[in-house]
């Protein structure tokens, strides 16, 4: 069952390559495919509930923190944020009224620029009717593998001006004929951490190639591993740091 929670600000500087901040309105989630099995998020929460910190006293539950869906409103500097980076905005426990809210937030808020990414494409496509996509809010969605090519087909369907894929983490070959016409940028990265899958050159090379044959902003991310500092971000010899395109 969904929790509602009201404590101390959330909206904090980020280590993730293709952002800058990130804000969290919602926390906690469920699984809804294999790019979930070894959730970041849900091992973060954990650490952070054993740590007693009062966000997560619901530990990887669906909560909502009701008093950080105006925070951008009080950052006047401009940022680039990741929008639920710990959760999915999109998730069926979330109300309808609370998604709206959290749009109206990033409509007023129009000095920052705004990324939201899901992977529950049916909720966005059903709602996105009720929501006002301003141009400083990119959405997103997570395509791990073929399996969820489908996510894509319902993310084009919507009146966002910039929309994006995250194939992160990439668990499989994305076929070369697939058409990104119409999408503003990709992100590719691998899995990391103990119990991470691999990833495969030709995977990532295949992605980049469709991005340049589509005219596609192309941002990889990293190769991930146990190790992933050391196996780094470079892709034949090229660091790929692109973001969309102004229109």
């Amino acid at each position: 069952m969904v929790q509602f929670y009201r404590g101390e600000s959330m909206l904090n500087n980020s280590k993730i390559e293709w952002t800058e901040s990130t804000w969290n309105p919602i926390t906690g989630c469920t699984k809804v495919s294999e790019g979930c099995t070894n959730c970041y998020a849900e091992k973060m929460s954990k650490r952070l509930n054993n740590m007693n910190n009062i966000r997560y006293i619901h530990s990887f539950n669906v909560t909502i923190h009701e008093d950080l869906i105006n925070q951008p409103l009080n950052q006047k500097k401009s940022k680039m944020i990741f929008v639920c980076s710990m959760s999915d905005l999109f998730h069926e426990d979330v109300p309808d009224e609370i998604i709206i809210k959290i749009f109206e937030t990033m409509n007023k808020a129009n000095w920052h620029t705004f990324q939201v990414l899901t992977k529950r494409s049916e909720r966005l496509l059903e709602i996105s009717e009720k929501l006002i996509f301003s141009d400083n809010i990119w959405m997103g969605v997570t395509i791990e593998n073929t399996d969820n090519l489908y996510r894509m087909n319902n993310l084009m369907k919507i009146k966002a001006n910039t929309k994006f894929i995250s194939f992160e983490p990439l668990l499989g070959i994305i076929p070369q004929g697939i058409n990104l016409v119409g999408i503003d940028w990709a992100i590719v990265g691998g899995e990391s951490g103990p119990k991470s899958r691999p990833i495969e050159e030709n995977w990532v090379i295949t992605i980049r190639d469709i991005c340049e044959r589509d005219n596609v902003s192309f941002f990889f991310k990293q190769w991930g591993g146990v190790n992933k500092k050391k196996n780094g971000r470079l892709l034949q010899g090229e660091i790929y740091n692109q973001f969309p395109k102004s229109k």
